[in-house]
């Protein structure tokens, strides 16, 4: 014969219970004493354990649904058995008549004054779970409007959500009103869907910082003698290479030199282990119109200041152009991003997953600065620093950051 699964009274006041989850779905096999649902009552939750062996012939109760103690909300017994549920309710109802009797004559005449005789008739014929009941409360919904689709008229959760849902359009609907310091203008702004590139953007950067321990830390170099450099040796680099070389070429050879003596930050976390990548695949974010792309330089060790200058022009250009593969696009072992050209300073990237590190670049600015007891004009540049501390640690992201700043602060290395 299958066995009852009896919604269990959690308490003398209990007058109903409601399955929060079931754990088992029809046809699974369980064992005794094996969890196979979780039920609350208005103050207390509780695990169901199975009181037989067998399988799940049938959920009587579904989630969300409220029944009184002592209701069966599941059957156990063997495949394709026969569910006798006349015998289930007897089991039920001699359940309930056998629990002890407890209570004084007090309160047995207190339960009889709230008993649904005694109550008004609007109270009597609203039933609804525990959880829609909440829910209705915390949203300030009178019970009485709403309208039950549950058995017997029961509101239910997605009774109260639909009712919040008809609520809301309607708010949306009606005009809004405007107070003297308001006019249309203000209130009447313009919108548009997250959708496109926006949107892609909008989920990966969400999802970098949900997902990463991000810090970042700030330094300046002095570029003074590499501005001179990048001056004197225009006319030539431009016989020879037919372009000029950036200020971001140099920056970015100075990150791959720096990436090879640091190779830390030159790695991902996959799989809750860390890989250092042998290769610099270097990410170099470019802006555009309608957002932001981010091509991959592949190999970018291997490569000379040159042809790293010619290497970001040709992405930077076919990003431009939405010429870009998909391929162009991933494998970026680090990446650097530059806002100098709109009058930033220090800012703070934002890692670009799985990446451990992005460096900023900030706009110049010439300071007066003391050589000695000399007080010169110098040329100093802001960077900024976001690393995965998950990764690495603050020493070793700042001897990492310390690195570039000598390199760019002793230009000649770069080109060797």
């Amino acid at each position: 014969m299958a066995i009852n699964v009896i919604m269990p009274k959690l308490g003398m006041a209990m007058k109903e219970g409601t399955v929060s989850v079931w754990n088992k779905k029809v046809g699974d096999s369980v064992q005794k004493g094996e969890l196979i649902a979780s039920i609350n009552s208005e103050k207390i939750e509780k695990e169901i354990e199975s009181p037989g062996e067998g399988v799940l012939l049938e959920i009587a109760v579904e989630e969300g649904q409220g029944v009184p103690p002592g209701t069966p909300i599941a059957y156990i017994g063997q495949p394709n058995e026969t569910i006798v549920k006349k015998e289930a309710r007897e089991e039920a109802a001699a359940s309930i008549s056998a629990e002890p009797k407890r209570q004084n004559p007090e309160i047995k005449r207190q339960e009889k004054a709230d008993s649904p005789a005694t109550l008004p008739a609007a109270v009597e014929k609203v039933r609804i779970s525990p959880v829609a009941r909440k829910m209705a409360a915390q949203a300030n919904l009178d019970i009485q409007n709403l309208t039950g689709t549950g058995p017997g008229g029961r509101i239910t959760k997605e009774d109260v959500q639909k009712a919040l849902e008809t609520k809301s359009q309607i708010s949306r609907q009606e005009p809004a009103v405007l107070t003297q310091y308001e006019s249309p203008a203000l209130t009447e702004q313009p919108s548009r869907p997250l959708s496109g590139m926006r949107k892609v953007i909008a989920e990966r950067m969400h999802r970098s910082l949900l997902n990463t321990a991000q810090l970042t830390i700030n330094m300046k170099a002095d570029i003074t003698e590499l501005k001179t450099l990048q001056a004197q040796s225009a006319q030539s680099v431009q016989r020879r290479i037919g372009a000029k070389l950036t200020l971001t070429d140099f920056i970015a050879r100075a990150v791959v030199l720096s990436l090879q003596e640091h190779p830390v930050m030159n790695s991902t976390l996959l799989e809750n282990s860390i890989r250092e990548s042998e290769n610099v695949h270097l990410g170099m974010a470019v802006a555009l119109e309608n957002g932001l792309v981010v091509p991959v330089i592949k190999h970018a060790e291997s490569l000379s200041l040159s042809q790293l200058s010619a290497a970001i022009r040709t992405v930077a250009d076919r990003a431009r152009e939405g010429k870009l593969s998909s391929e162009e696009m991933k494998g970026s072992t680090f990446t650097v991003t530059n806002l100098g050209a709109y009058g930033v300073e220090h800012f703070t990237p934002i890692l670009n997953p799985p990446e451990s590190g992005i460096l900023g670049i900030g706009a110049t600015e010439d300071q007066p600065v003391y050589k000695g007891e000399q007080l010169e004009r110098r040329t100093i540049l802001p960077l900024s620093l976001t690393f995965d501390h998950r990764i690495v640690d603050g020493a070793p992201a700042a001897a990492f950051l310390k690195t570039i700043k000598q390199y760019l602060e002793d230009p000649f290395a770069i080109l060797v």
